[in-house]
């Protein structure tokens, strides 16, 4: 396999104790130079799976991946990038005979299940994946381990170190280009942080590197010898915001898309030039939206690629197993899905009948979307309250709309949430309806939110997205509303407005992956729906003017009502002076309550009518922290309350405090 320059997957599957006694054999035999991947206390010498960025940018010989418990598949892919030629992932499993019927662990990242669930499509798809597979090896307890027979490969010459063809061609237009910003992208194993740390050898002391952890920057630190400087991403950020910018006209950026945007937009604006490579594939999970969003920002960026792979051969059965497993391979984007399309309803069970047409589907939707992993494809496979519609053409899809079920609370248990005592798995807009809006039984009502929605770029602007949403809206039967939560921007917002959604809630701070505002909006069916809409909107329209970073977007509300308290307010107070009710739901109550009360409330003064930050703030309080500073507010709030009315505010203290005892 060295002198092939390839890897494989060897599955151990059985008993839990047989298994680990298996790997362990083979790590001994190894003489111990394995990397383990596991959660399990009977792995001590482990690295968690959750903490599988740490190994992004490294190279290990062998590894033993432990999915005895619980499958994360995109680490079990993170991991197969760092394996170097001749490698072995031995991946460790229960009884394939039982596998598809076991809980997984993994799936209480992604299912908004009460516990663990057994996850069938996703492993009988992957069970089929391996068994088809005629280079990787199953060893099952009670059989003896197969005896392989695979055929020869041609010799593979490894990269010597000097830059190869595709590495030469840009390192040229690197070295003679105008100031500007220069992204590339690839697979792993194609010499990106290598063709980086070439460039940064050239450049000399010139040059700045920042990643999102040092580890990262390993391969880079080798190929760049003594003209290495890394300066942690937040840290980098200080200095320049202090003015205390490096004298150097580079960035280096390794692994940019796991930066936050806005951090990374605000890191390259400080340097004249700026290199930024980073991953485009599906187990970061924030590749496409690099180039969606991000990229999208700089008119003149060069856009560079790799895609010959060096720390192995070309048709390495590892990566291509991980890649069929995965649904990584992908020509969507560049195939044109022509002629007439019908939309049709698609369920999780036809990934057991026609696999071909839910993967096509995914694809679609990785395609289009930033945040698209594949915990979104276990999820798709697998997670209860999914619904997936599709415009289709007699030979792809053209575009696909996934629906999650959401709402459906006790009143109990939604005004609980109202008033932060509980935060529930699941229900993204249901729970923020409740947590964030002004109707303590908000969550009581069901709905379904749009999780994705993709149109092949090709066939945009033909409506085929307005009619998918016209669709899902009249097979919606009872359900009270549907849903979106988004990333604002104008013109995503007309795209909701035309299909006929309201706006009813803008978020205080920017998404770290799109850096974008978040907003929800809702489409209502029902009455109850309709009235939840128009009460969110007032609510919404009454906090305009202190909500600073949507002043000046149109977004089309009713008119604002008298800012005087009323029963809302007083609600809203309450919950947040005697209950957990968050600073940022409570801004516009908060601001009519100190244009009612005299009272100093020095510190809900200080950063509501002044605009101080937390830490600004508390400096001049003399506070000590960010929790003292809230428990004064809150503290404020009370005294404010009983200032005004004190008979009412110990009524609704009461009342609030109740609700922790569902």
């Amino acid at each position: 396999m060295a002198r092939e320059g390839i890897r494989r997957l060897l599955v151990i599957a059985g008993e839990t104790g047989w298994c680990l006694a298996q790997a362990q054999g083979f790590a001994a035999a190894q003489g111990g130079d394995v990397q383990w991947l596991s959660d399990s206390t009977d792995v001590p010498q482990a690295c968690s799976p959750r903490a599988f960025q740490r190994l992004l940018g490294r190279e290990f010989t062998h590894a033993i991946f432990d999915a005895r418990h619980g499958f994360d598949v995109a680490a079990l892919a993170a991991l197969s990038g760092t394996l170097t030629a001749g490698s072995w992932l031995v991946l460790l499993t229960p009884p394939l005979a039982d596998w598809a019927t076991t809980p997984d662990a993994d799936s209480t990242r992604w299912s908004d299940a009460a516990g663990a669930i057994a996850t069938p499509n996703f492993i009988r798809h992957f069970c089929r994946i391996v068994q088809a597979d005629s280079e990787a090896l199953i060893w099952q307890q009670h059989h003896t381990l197969p005896s392989p027979d695979f055929s020869r490969r041609p010799p593979w010459h490894p990269a010597t170190g000097a830059p190869e063809r595709e590495q030469a061609a840009i390192l040229e237009r690197l070295a003679s280009q105008p100031p500007a910003v220069t992204v590339v992208t690839a697979p792993r194993g194609r010499g990106k942080s290598a063709l980086a740390g070439m460039h940064l050898a050239r450049l000399g002391c010139d040059a700045i590197v920042t990643a999102p952890t040092r580890a990262a920057t390993d391969v880079m630190a080798h190929y760049a010898g003594e003209h290495f400087q890394f300066v942690a991403p937040d840290a980098l950020a200080q200095q320049l915001a202090e003015g205390n910018a490096p004298d150097v006209r580079w960035l280096i950026v390794d692994e940019a898309a796991a930066i936050p945007g806005p951090l990374l937009h605000q890191l390259v604006a400080g340097f004249s030039q700026a290199l930024l490579t980073t991953t485009v594939q599906g187990y970061e999970g924030t590749g496409q939206g690099f180039l969606l969003k991000f990229c999208a920002g700089f008119p003149g960026l060069r856009h560079e690629t790799l895609s010959t792979p060096l720390r192995w051969a070309a048709g390495c059965p590892l990566e291509a197993l991980i890649s069929r497993a995965l649904l990584f391979e992908d020509d969507t984007l560049t195939r044109v899905p022509e002629g007439d399309y019908q939309i049709a309803s698609l369920e999780q069970e036809s990934w057991q009948r026609d696999p071909a047409q839910p993967a096509a589907l995914y694809r679609l939707l990785a395609s289009a979307h930033y945040r698209t992993s594949p915990l979104d494809l276990r999820r798709m496979m697998d997670a209860e309250g999914q619904h997936f519609w599709q415009a289709r053409t007699r030979t792809a899809p053209v575009a696909a709309l996934w629906l999650v079920e959401e709402g459906g609370l006790s009143p109990a248990l939604s005004q609980a949430v109202w008033a932060g005592f509980r935060r529930p798995r699941g229900n993204l807009v249901a729970q923020s309806l409740a947590a964030h809006g002004g109707d303590p039984l908000a969550a009581t009502l069901k709905g379904q939110r749009i999780s994705r929605i993709a149109v092949h770029p090709y066939r945009q602007r033909e409506g085929i997205g307005q009619a998918l949403i016209a669709q899902a809206l009249r097979e919606a039967g009872e359900w009270d509303y549907l849903s979106v939560s988004f990333g604002y921007t104008r013109e995503l917002w007309r795209f909701w407005q035309r299909a006929g959604y309201k706006l009813v809630r803008a978020g205080s701070y920017r998404e770290a992956s799109s850096g974008c505002y978040t907003a929800m909006a809702l489409l209502p069916i029902t009455a109850a729906g309709r009235a939840l809409v128009a009460s969110e909107q007032q609510r919404l329209a009454r906090d305009l003017p202190w909500l600073v970073a949507w002043r000046d977007e149109p977004l089309d509300l009713p008119p604002a009502a008298d800012p005087a308290l009323n029963d809302a307010d007083w609600l809203e107070l309450a919950g947040f002076a005697f209950a957990h009710r968050p600073l940022s739901a409570s801004t516009g109550a908060l601001q009519r309550l100190l244009i009612a009360c005299d009272l100093p409330l020095a510190t809900l003064r200080t950063q509501l009518v002044e605009g101080l930050d937390d830490a600004q703030t508390c400096a001049r309080l003399h506070l000590h922290g960010r929790k003292a500073l809230l428990v004064a507010q809150r503290q404020e709030t009370a005294a404010a309350l009983a200032w005004l009315d004190g008979s009412r505010s110990e009524t609704l203290r009461d009342q609030v405090i109740n609700l922790q005892f569902f």
